[in-house]
């Protein structure tokens, strides 16, 4: 054999045994990518209420969500954020009463409609000067709670400790009170009602007026 016919023999010989190891390994050879990998990152979870940053609400509205996503981060620090310096004062003198954490005290952001799994119903916002009033829906009691905030170190606050101190001043009557308000209205008065039976029966007692020879 030529050493030119030699060289090529030794040449397709390398070459069956690169193609034949690359089936051994893994049947089919890789794909060319390109330099890129198939290696997919990591899902990023969207943004929760829990990472809602808290503080300088500027509508009532706006100072509930807040204090609702304070609550489900179940960070007191920024629960504490989101209520007033009397309400704060409030929780203070509970916590001493309960023999309780501050932080304990105020886990539910002093309101039942935080039970609530995601945002509840809200409504009825009112504003007047620096106190404010908001609507919001109690699921676990299913009824509307009218939650007080006042405007204080540049943000809206849940005001309940003013509202028990006697320093807050509503900004108008709820919706819910309203309506409640209506209703009551409607409802016939019983003791009306007992008098108007009364005249039409007839039962009325007419005093006898007293006979003067008896006296005698």
């Amino acid at each position: 054999m030529k050493l030119s016919n030699f060289s090529k023999f030794l040449g397709a010989l390398a070459l069956a045994l690169i193609v034949g190891g690359s089936f051994a390994c893994g049947g089919k050879p890789a794909a060319n990518t390109g330099g890129k990998t198939n290696s997919s990152a990591p899902d990023q979870k969207p943004p929760t209420m829990t990472d809602v940053p808290v503080g300088n609400a500027q509508t009532p509205t706006e100072a509930y969500k807040m204090l609702f996503a304070a609550v489900k981060s179940q960070d007191p620090a920024k629960i504490k954020l989101m209520l007033s310096k009397g309400t704060m004062g409030l929780a203070g003198m509970a916590a001493d009463q309960q023999k309780k954490p501050v932080d304990e005290v105020v886990k539910n952001g002093f309101t039942a409609t935080t039970f609530a799994d995601n945002y509840p119903q809200m409504r009825d916002e009112r504003i007047k000067d620096n106190f404010g009033a908001l609507e919001v829906w109690n699921e676990k009691e299913k009824k509307w709670e009218d939650l007080p905030f006042m405007y204080e170190d540049g943000g809206w606050k849940l005001a309940v400790g003013e509202m028990f101190g006697g320093s807050y001043k509503s900004p108008g009557k709820g919706q819910a009170q309203i309506e409640q308000e209506n209703a009551n209205a409607s409802l016939p008065n019983p003791m009306t009602n007992g008098l108007q039976n009364s005249n039409a029966n007839g039962n009325f007692a007419v005093p006898k007026r007293p006979d003067k020879s008896k006296a005698k």
